[in-house]
């Protein structure tokens, strides 16, 4: 059953705080006949008057002006109530889900110094590269990577997702290097499959515009680690996430391919949570420390000069 009543309340209050429909309209980014409409409604459902109106102003009936203090008092303490809670020291059950290759790689590093700073919270972590349901499964946060699919849940970036098409010199050594993205079909690509099998059509800078490419190959996997690895042993190609890509290419595990048709990934990670759950401090604390640690991804830090 829907409940609007604090909806009400909170459209009264302001339209008697702001002066009318058409300036509490402009507060509360509504319409003015919506306005109008809500205290309409609630005069019908509490059966009296609660403002005289005029074309020239408003002024609030008696029972209007205790309806006030009454609203008042109850909005002001739903947000002493929840200040309190967003206020309060986070305690309590993570439980948090992020894919094995950033968990393993990333995220895992960043835990010590949180657990440290909030010692009463108990963290729960799942490596895992399937998109968990956060009320079925149990979440409270997921890591995602890539365009996000749900929108009835509420997000925060953490940073960019770049991917880079790389191999190991002992592939090149073997098979040599392709030229061009047509020179892929040629070579043999590491894959996703489903249901990330979109990954395997790989987006490249061709003549100023952006085309993908399907690629072929005979290895397959669910795990972005299980790639990865096959990658730095020599068995194919693989377009790869900078997080892994950039640090193997440093320590010469890998070779970057196809610099110069390189095209700029519109994605990103971000952090996932359920909307009820967003001023949780247990959330909360969780998603603030781990934006803060990828405010530069450490991936690029090693990059900088000194």
């Amino acid at each position: 059953m829907k409940d609007d009543r604090l909806l009400e309340m909170r459209v009264f209050r302001t339209v008697v705080e702001a002066g009318g429909f058409t300036a509490a309209a402009n507060v509360l980014g509504a319409s003015q006949p919506f306005i109008s409409q809500v205290v309409t409604s609630l005069e019908q459902r509490l059966g009296v008057t609660l403002l005289h109106r005029s074309t020239r102003m408003h002024r609030l009936t008696s029972e209007g002006e205790r309806y006030l203090v009454l609203c008042r008092e109850v909005l002001d303490g739903l947000e002493a109530a929840e200040a309190q809670i967003r206020s309060s020291e986070p305690a309590g059950d993570l439980r948090i889900s992020v894919p094995h290759a950033f968990g393993m790689d990333q995220i895992v590093p960043v835990l010590p110094g949180f657990c440290a700073a909030y010692p009463k919270l108990r963290v729960h972590v799942s490596l895992s590269d399937s998109n968990v349901n956060l009320i079925e499964d149990n979440f409270d946060v997921a890591i995602r990577m890539g365009r996000l699919q749900d929108s009835t849940l509420r997000s925060r970036k953490i940073c960019d997702l770049q991917r880079v098409v790389v191999a190991a010199p002992s592939y090149l050594d073997a098979h040599g290097r392709p030229v061009t993205p047509q020179g892929l079909a040629r070579h043999r690509c590491l894959l996703w499959e489903p249901p990330r099998d979109h990954l395997n059509h790989w987006p490249f800078l061709v003549n100023g515009k952006v085309e993908k490419l399907h690629v072929q190959g005979g290895l397959h996997s669910t795990d972005g680690t299980t790639l990865f690895q096959l990658c730095v042993a020599g068995m194919g190609i693989m377009r790869l996430a900078e997080h892994l890509a950039v640090p193997a290419i440093r320590r010469g595990q890998l070779v970057r391919l196809l610099p110069e048709y390189e095209a700029k990934d519109d994605t990103a990670i971000h952090a996932v949570y359920l909307p009820e759950r967003q001023l949780v401090p247990r959330v909360r604390a969780f998603v603030d420390h781990v934006v803060e640690a990828f405010r530069e991804p450490p991936w690029m830090k090693a990059n900088r000069p000194s």
